[in-house]
């Protein structure tokens, strides 16, 4: 399988979701957007679309934002599987005609998911569990878009995952998240913590490596009821 990524910011990368497509071997392609790259059409079999810091109407300082945009709605025409992480989540609900705006409080580090009735029909839902700590850096969030289904929710945020047509997985929180990236989130996006009641501070989100192997193993197995295991 052929994984194009776009990538938003430069600290900002596929955390485990690189591993997984490697011990697949799956090729992985990158478009990096923050450096005037444009993504291909149709030389890919699944898209991933990652986060980042800014929002989805950003278009002012972010002029890329308004041609991903575009690519977004004519990727959909293809009928390839798209998931979208965090920012990436946001944009994908944005293609396909859902409001995306500011969430009542920002949540940032490790905060329960709790899964829906309705995602036991979609294979991906279903590889989540019932109740999961998940790892979450948005203060934005998104409306479900026409004919998809809620996935999970917290008590931040109730719209945290979707799935539409059994190609597009929408995940509002990260999974894929590494101590690595996590700390490279800490040291690039200072200005996000400021103390909330959904703001942990860093000493907290990395106290205990393990959270990020058990969510690393999660996202692998949602990936693989999402694009196969093999």
């Amino acid at each position: 399988m052929r994984i194009q990524v776009l990538q938003h910011v430069p600290f900002e990368g596929l955390g485990s979701i690189e591993t997984w497509a490697k011990g697949r071997r799956h090729a992985i392609a990158w478009t990096r957007l923050h450096r005037g790259e444009q993504p291909p059409l149709d030389a890919w079999d699944a898209l991933v679309v990652l986060g980042g810091p800014m929002g989805v109407h950003d278009e002012a300082c972010y002029p890329w934002l308004a041609q991903e945009r575009r690519f977004l709605a004519a990727a959909l025409a293809r009928e390839r599987p798209m998931l979208g992480i965090c920012l990436g989540a946001q944009l994908l609900a944005d293609a396909l005609g859902a409001k995306v705006y500011p969430n009542a409080q920002r949540e940032i580090g490790w905060f329960c998911l709790e899964r829906t009735p309705e995602a036991s029909g979609v294979p991906a839902g279903a590889a989540l569990p019932a109740r999961v700590e998940a790892f979450h850096w948005h203060g934005d969030t998104f409306e479900l878009p026409p004919g998809a289904v809620h996935l999970a929710r917290s008590a931040a945020c109730e719209n945290q995952a979707f799935g539409w047509e059994g190609r597009v997985l929408a995940l509002q929180f990260h999974l894929e998240t590494t101590p690595d990236a996590a700390r490279a989130l800490v040291a690039h996006c200072p200005e996000d913590l400021a103390p909330g009641p959904w703001v942990q501070t860093p000493g907290a989100m990395l106290a205990q490596p393990r959270r990020f192997a058990r969510a690393n193993q999660m996202m692998a197995g949602i990936l693989d009821a999402f694009l196969g295991a093999d």
